[in-house]
């Protein structure tokens, strides 16, 4: 990923970034429950330094979901590669329709997006639910292992779902059925063009597949970054932001994940992980502290916007847990920490 810059610049390097042709203005395509789009701005600080000295060339995330941390990276560091991994069929589905046939999804999605609007409500609501049963219908006769053509009116109707159901949920039963319910939006933006084009181009530089999150262990190289970004471990018992596949994630996957990140770190792989907060329902709940004790768990404000009254959509804590040091931003966010929580 060099870019070509003009020798007889005083600032050849200030020339290289402006003109660095992955800066596209890409995001996330899907609505994402639990997105880091809003954290970004902390991330950046966090990230850790060989990012920013352009010393990291490959950069991996094994959880990919809605991808806002890759679209972040990919388009403001100059990695040479990206390798992104979830197990779940649909949305690497989407990824990959996206980075190789996206003309044709969007004439899919323009078809769509054009009947759905026109319509009243009610007309609407039939709609929406005729195509939500023929898209868990169809699941049968998906190859999810072999790109085909009818990946794309496929992806085309993962998108629509997720552009007119409630509140953007990626949600699917122990079934394998996609959900969630319709949504209340006048105008949902079913088709946006523009950012598929920049995304398909971003995803150039990426290797998507359908993947268990121990795959990065048998993939990794030197000078790399991983991110994990797993189903979060519910907070209370009302609360389970672990349905966006089929497969559960409990204690036992998140203790696997803990000790694929002790392996890492012991091949001095830099990495980077989220998770939610138990302490804000149960001060005493230390699971995080125990199985990552030793590394760097930073507490984070984060508001959730799942649920259906906005009266309670607040900001709670988030963890974030590194294994280099950030250890003037822990401080000085600590210090924010002690005071709102005062």
């Amino acid at each position: 990923m060099k870019n070509n810059t003009n020798n007889n610049d005083k600032s050849p390097s200030k020339v290289k970034d402006l003109f660095y042709k992955y800066s596209l203005g890409a995001k996330p395509f899907l609505k994402w429950v639990g997105g880091k789009s809003q954290l970004l701005p902390i991330f950046n600080e966090l990230y850790p330094l060989e990012l920013k000295q352009k010393k990291i060339k490959h950069y991996y995330e094994p959880f990919v979901g809605g991808g806002a941390v890759f679209f972040d990276i990919a388009q403001n560091y100059e990695i040479d590669s990206a390798y992104l991994y979830d197990i779940n069929d649909e949305l690497i589905l989407v990824y990959k329709v996206i980075q190789r046939k996206v003309e044709k999804l969007i004439e899919f999605l323009e078809r769509f997006s054009k009947q759905y609007l026109k319509l009243n409500q009610e007309k609407r609501k039939v709609y929406f639910y005729d195509l939500r049963h023929n898209f868990n219908q169809q699941r049968f006769n998906i190859d999810y292992n072999k790109f085909s053509e009818n990946w794309i009116p496929r992806a085309a109707q993962i998108i629509f779902l997720n552009k007119t159901c409630f509140n953007g949920l990626f949600r699917f039963n122990s079934k394998g059925e996609f959900n969630a319910p319709i949504g209340k939006y006048i105008r949902p933006k079913i088709l946006d063009e523009t950012n598929l084009l920049n995304v398909s181009k971003l995803l150039e530089i990426a290797q998507i597949e359908k993947a268990d999150f121990t795959e990065v262990r048998n993939n990794i190289k030197n000078s790399s970054f991983v991110y994990f970004d797993p189903p979060y471990r519910p907070i209370s018992k009302t609360s389970n932001f672990t349905s966006y596949s089929k497969l559960n994630f409990k204690d036992d996957e998140q203790i696997k994940l803990a000790t694929l990140f002790n392996e890492l770190n012991e091949m001095n792989i830099l990495q980077m992980l989220s998770n939610s907060d138990p302490t804000n329902i149960d001060p005493q709940d230390n699971f995080f502290d125990l199985i990552y004790k030793g590394y760097n768990i930073i507490r984070v404000p984060a508001k959730r916007m799942i649920n259906s009254d906005a009266t309670k959509r607040k900001a709670i804590n988030e963890i974030l847990i590194t294994n280099y040091d950030v250890v003037n931003y822990a401080k000085r966010n600590q210090r924010q920490y002690n005071r709102q929580s005062a």
